[in-house]
């Protein structure tokens, strides 16, 4: 069992627990091999499993491309296989399921077991079910699927558009210009492919309707297929999924905190900064902060992470942190480590930069220590680095709108 569970990839998927031949247990992970090995590392948790592990006789694996795959493949995996263990010690409370309405323009809901049990004897019970979801954050779920399959939720036929569709979000239901099937056609239909772990029927039909969109020099809607594509491949936010579910054990029998850095600009003006926390128990977003850049002129992205670096510095009622992680390479590494000697701070840095390929992550350290703790929690640091930036994209969005 040791040998298989060194064998296991460090990536997202799925990981199921057989007792002989019978699955007894379906998980999903961001990290299989961190998230399976913390089960036979003898910690406590409240997790059914953990006082039948005695019982798993074999172990097997499905590798995602991210996150929000594994949290549908594992969906499916327990209707389909109800495994005894993803059942024991669950209430009504605890399972949260997806719907699919049959209206005209159909709605896509979120509903627990007990609401689920009360609609079916009403009108949802011709509704497409999808589920159950365990450990989510259905929220931020929902709002990963509404960008990815621009998900309506306003009313059809308005004949004014809403919020999401002057955001690109909503394809224009709203002001009435997408008919009921057009909408079905264009947003439920592969929305539906992707729920039911379609993806390889789905992503060939958006590639064959990119291709009719160009050909028919409709750039707008074969653009917008292209974008839908790079984020069914890229998506990666572990935000969709509940604090509980944090895949990092040995860091969760002690206190720490992570904080992440980017910087975005649009041109010569209009620079911001975020600072994203982790703790133990994953991102902690109370504590996220943003920073528009005051004194640096022109575009340098050193100098303004060294002025939200200090500025942050300047409150000492935050605590300081056990890592710094930098979205940048050496000279911000510098950058910060000269900022925290002025300010008499002895802590670790970590940057991660683009490596030539622009695929590839570069680590820089700014010491030994710090070098052997990125590799044992590589995906963790990838992980605030992406949030750091996804946070500073978001602020730098709002407020180019506030102009």
């Amino acid at each position: 069992m040791l040998q298989k569970i060194k064998s296991l990839p460090t990536k997202p998927g799925i990981y199921l627990f057989y007792h002989k031949k019978e699955l007894i247990y379906v998980g999903k992970a961001t990290n299989l091999k961190t998230r399976v090995k913390s089960y036979f590392q003898g910690q406590k948790t409240p997790r059914p499993i953990e006082s039948f592990i005695d019982e798993v006789t074999n172990i097997k694996w499905n590798v995602t491309d991210n996150v929000l795959e594994a949290i549908i493949l594992e969906a499916n995996f327990i209707k389909k296989h109800e495994p005894k263990y993803n059942i024991v010690g669950k209430d009504d409370k605890s399972w949260n399921y997806i719907i699919i309405t049959n209206d005209e323009y159909p709605k896509v809901k979120f509903v627990r077991q007990h609401e689920l049990s009360a609609a079916r004897t009403q009108k949802l019970f011709k509704s497409k079910i999808f589920g159950p979801y365990p450990s989510v954050n259905t929220k931020n779920l929902f709002r990963t699927l509404q960008r990815l399959f621009n998900i309506s939720t306003c009313k059809p036929n308005q004949n004014k558009p809403c919020f999401y569709n002057q955001i690109n979000i909503c394809l224009g239901i709203c002001a009435g210009e997408l008919s009921a099937s057009e909408y079905k056609k264009r947003v439920i239909t592969p929305l539906v492919q992707f729920l039911r772990g379609n993806k390889k029927l789905l992503v060939k039909n958006i590639e064959k309707r990119m291709k009719v969109a160009a050909k028919e020099q409709n750039f707008e809607e074969a653009s917008r297929l292209r974008d839908q594509l790079i984020g069914l491949k890229k998506v990666q936010d572990i935000t969709l999924i509940n604090k509980s579910f944090f895949d990092y054990p040995r860091l969760a029998r002690e206190s720490f905190r992570i904080e992440g850095y980017d910087i975005s600009n649009l041109g010569d003006t209009g620079i911001v900064g975020s600072m994203v926390v982790f703790n133990q128990n994953g991102p902690v977003k109370s504590a996220y902060r943003k920073f528009k850049v005051r004194t640096v002129t022109g575009q340098s992205d050193v100098d303004s992470l060294a002025e939200i670096v200090q500025r942050r510095l300047n409150h000492p009622e935050w605590p300081l942190p056990k890592l710094f992680l930098i979205d940048g390479g050496k000279p911000q590494v510098n950058k910060v480590r000269s900022v925290l000697k002025e300010n008499d701070i002895d802590l670790p840095i970590i940057g991660i930069a683009k490596g030539k390929a622009r695929k590839k992550n570069e680590f820089i350290f700014s010491s030994i220590k710090t070098k052997e703790w990125a590799n044992q929690y590589e995906n963790l640091l990838i992980q605030t680095r992406d949030e750091a930036h996804r946070f500073a994209i978001k602020y730098q969005r709002q407020t180019r709108k506030i102009k």
